[in-house]
């Protein structure tokens, strides 16, 4: 078999790419896969190197073949200048935002912007001397009007992780760019397959790889992505902040992107299936999912994305929680749990009122977030069908 050189992957589809990126059965002694490296010291040849740290791997928190075999096939399907890895979701935000902002600065975030990170604005950063202004998802290149000679970053999220909110972009990252700020992205629901965040003005770049790159739901995995402006002040963070993920997460989330595309396919066909449904079903008011032709945020989503996810939301009609509480008591197949990406279907109850302040929540009903899984969809259907039911009878 003639090896692949890093040229001719560039080349491949993406699917080849996700098959072939990160992996060298030469290096790894002819197994396929790269193995998972556990381990804290290194040694040094000689006292030269051991002075200067010239050679490749220097110690465990800064990298090991297995963690450099994923960034290596992220970046690639990112089209970014590299990658850095954290333990979750959550940890990716925060060191890109400590990445973009220092002491003074001013931070402009997107009202819709997934709740836990708010909570680090509004705690961590504002401690720190950061202040935040919240600002409405659909605002475009109307955030001229809300920078300031200090707002040093721009954080977005399309779409939101529980309203779906769609931004623009492109609109957006243009205006910081004028002014000099850093643009900062939550891409989890798309991934760099279904929208290329670098390529639309993005910075950095912050993933969940718990999510759809694990499949899983068994590893909790962040992936932060930079151009090379910002590259250098990312890896120093990282670096600095000394919070490598285990082996073993990393291991597995080499397992889940060979298949990545395949299962994303599959959740979009599936939700979108199941979300047509549910917009036919008399107990719902409205469904939020930005690749139907009657969602807000439609346009922005066909012009920018090349997919959807398996994740939307939908507003029933009004009805008590208690009898929401008995349509989701009785489900059998859709799990109730804070994640979403696996291949099991889930599903909560949400409240955007709770935190948003620059713009008010007011769907008309009682709101439900769904992953759609891998399961058979007619199954699914028939699961809430009985949900419903249990709905109707309390109500």
């Amino acid at each position: 078999m003639t090896k692949l050189t890093p040229a001719a992957k560039k080349k491949l589809r993406a699917r080849s790419r996700l098959v072939h990126l990160g992996r060298d059965a030469e290096a790894s002694q002819g197994f396929v896969n790269v193995p998972p490296y556990r381990g804290s010291t290194v040694l040094y040849p000689n006292v030269e190197t051991l002075k200067n740290r010239s050679q490749r791997y220097t110690y465990g928190t800064h990298g090991t073949p297995t963690t450099e075999a994923l960034c290596e096939a992220w970046t690639s399907i990112s089209g970014a200048a590299g990658t850095v890895l954290v333990p979750s979701g959550l940890a990716a935000i925060i060191v890109a935002m400590t990445t973009a902002l220092s002491a003074g600065d001013h931070f402009l975030v997107t009202d819709a912007a997934y709740q836990p990170a708010r909570v680090y604005c509004d705690t961590i950063l504002k401690r720190m001397g950061v202040e935040t202004t919240y600002y409405d998802p659909a605002i475009g290149a109307g955030i001229e009007a809300l920078m300031r000679d200090n707002t040093r970053a721009v954080f977005v999220e399309a779409p939101g992780s529980q309203s779906l909110d769609m931004q623009d972009v492109p609109a957006i990252a243009a205006v910081a760019k004028s002014r000099g700020a850093c643009v900062v992205m939550d891409n989890t629901w798309a991934t760099p397959l279904f929208f290329s965040p670098h390529a639309h003005g993005v910075d950095l770049a912050v993933e969940a790889g718990t999510k759809y790159l694990s499949g899983h739901s068994d590893l909790l995995l962040g992936l932060v992505t930079a151009n090379q402006e910002w590259f250098p002040r990312l890896h120093r963070t990282v670096d600095a902040l000394a919070i490598p993920p285990g082996p073993e997460d990393a291991f597995l989330a080499l397992r889940g992107l060979r298949t990545m595309e395949l299962r994303l396919k599959e959740a979009e066909r599936q939700a979108l299936s199941l979300a047509r449904w549910l917009k036919e079903r008399p107990e719902v008011l409205r469904v939020i999912h930005p690749a139907l032709e009657d969602c807000p945020g439609h346009a922005i989503w066909k012009r920018d994305f090349f997919g959807s996810s398996g994740l939307f939301s939908i507003v029933l009609k009004p009805v008590s929680d208690q009898a929401v509480a008995a349509l989701l008591d009785s489900l059998q197949l859709f799990g109730m749990g804070y994640s979403w990406g696996g291949y099991e279907s889930l599903v909560i109850p949400f409240d955007c009122t709770k935190y948003r302040t620059a713009t008010r929540w007011a769907p008309g009903g009682p709101t439900l977030r769904f992953s759609v899984g891998l399961e058979d969809i007619e199954d699914l259907k028939e699961d809430l069908d009985r949900g419903f039911v249990r709905l109707a009878a309390a109500a």
